[in-house]
């Protein structure tokens, strides 16, 4: 079995659901009521919740470009069209004109993925029918190639924004576990790989603290922030960008959490098992930088790597004092009941700033 399999399908929910806020939303809750047995079920109750809101609310609509013959001009004129109608004897305009249409890439990828479910055998049929009586009203959205869709080029905006979450699960399914049988059928493979599943693991630790702290303690932080080189000289050419994964900061204290979500949490050397070199030398860097930038203030800055919980049977749980600052080296168990993963990471937060909720 899997690593990913050990995770509880609850906890996927509960993951997506600080990712994505929208999960929260009352049309979604009793969806976490429900018992999972299978992540497509669990996707596919998303889906059709998702699609049933967005189908009352009314399908997200945009302007398309057509060009087409008429018998009455509508557009633009397109001339090029038009002679070559002439010279056929055929009475119609060539116009080019913008239509605001449903046949978006947005609706595009939510049926064409929900039509991939749809084929699975694995997801039940009561999911299966909800989806099939609301693609009835996909009818005029054409299905699309889903191995070519370019997702890292689609831009949503303040009127679209709804659909954030639907195609978040739509990659998911994609993107991340779709592969192509020998005649060129598609279907899905086992859940989920390992890069996928580490931005969601990085993108719930952020919103979690983001939201059960942030937004209930006055001047409590938690965002992904760039921590500048500190030079000598100022000579950044070529230097990678330091991106966090996740900084809370309260008060005077920084603390620095590089969120790695891993098939095995720890290297071997000749039968020696240790931390990661690269993700110990990442955090040190992390921090001795924001340290040097705090230079002349009152601060405490510290860092930590939060591992997701293998089948390991040696679990990392250190702490060590490098150079003025504490790194640690924490596990989180994914596998159990999400009150207690809540719990190991509020312990995080007090340990570390005082604070409780």
């Amino acid at each position: 079995m899997s690593k990913y399999k050990r995770i509880f399908i609850k906890n996927i929910y509960y993951m997506l659901s600080y990712a994505f806020t929208t999960l929260k939303q009352s049309v979604y809750e009793n969806i976490e009521k429900e018992p999972f047995d299978n992540i497509y079920n669990l996707f596919a109750a998303i889906l059709a919740k998702g699609i049933g809101l967005h189908l009352k609310q009314g399908l997200y609509r945009e302007y398309i470009n057509c060009v087409e013959d008429l018998t009455v001009v509508r557009g633009k004129i397109d001339m090029p069209g038009t002679i070559r109608n002439r010279l056929q004897a055929r009475l119609a305009v060539t116009c080019d004109y913008d239509e605001l249409s449903e046949n978006n890439l947005l609706n595009q990828i939510l049926k064409s993925t929900v039509l991939l479910i749809l084929r699975q055998k694995d997801v039940d049929e009561k999911y299966k029918a909800e989806l099939k009586k609301e693609m009835l009203y996909f009818s005029e959205v054409d299905e699309i190639e889903l191995s070519q869709i370019r997702w890292s080029e689609i831009r949503l905006q303040r009127n679209n924004r709804t659909y954030q979450l639907l195609l978040a699960i739509c990659q998911l399914l994609v993107e991340s576990s779709l592969m192509t049988t020998e005649n060129g059928d598609y279907h899905l493979a086992s859940f989920i790989d390992e890069q996928r599943m580490s931005r969601l693991y990085e993108k719930f630790i952020l919103e979690y603290y983001a939201q059960e702290f942030g937004q209930r303690i006055k001047g409590f932080s938690s965002k992904a922030r760039q921590i500048p080189w500190q030079l000598d000289d100022g000579n950044d050419a070529l230097l990678p960008i330091m991106q966090t994964d996740i900084t809370l900061t309260y008060g005077i204290q920084t603390l620095i959490i590089d969120a790695k979500y891993y098939q095995r949490t720890l290297q071997t050397n000749f039968n020696v098992r240790t931390i990661h070199s690269g993700n110990l030398y990442q955090i040190f860097t992390y921090v001795k930088n924001k340290e040097a930038e705090l230079k002349g203030t009152e601060h405490r800055v510290s860092g930590m790597l939060l591992y997701a919980k293998t089948d390991e049977n040696l679990v990392p749980d250190n702490v060590y004092q490098m150079s003025g600052n504490q790194i640690s080296v924490k596990t989180l168990d994914l596998n159990q009941d999400f009150s207690e993963i809540s719990r190991q990471l509020n312990q995080i937060v007090a340990d570390h700033f005082g604070v409780n909720i």
